[in-house]
């Protein structure tokens, strides 16, 4: 997988941790390891698994 693939990917994620980890959930009631910030760690992996598989599936269908 070639770097400018994953460029999108990154311009998803290190925004949402930055500003999820850093600014929102330290400054609310659900500040700490609990299920809501475990499962909102979740929902980013989820989007990198997601944003891998397509980028394969798309690779293999350019494939001639």
């Amino acid at each position: 997988m070639q770097l400018r693939l994953l460029l999108p990917l990154a311009g998803y994620v290190i925004p949402t941790v930055v500003i999820g980890y850093g600014f929102v959930i330290p400054r609310s009631c659900i500040a700490g390891v609990n299920e809501l910030t475990v499962g909102f760690a979740t929902s980013i992996l989820g989007a990198c698994v997601t944003y891998g598989m397509g980028i394969r599936a798309a690779s293999r269908s350019a494939k001639p």
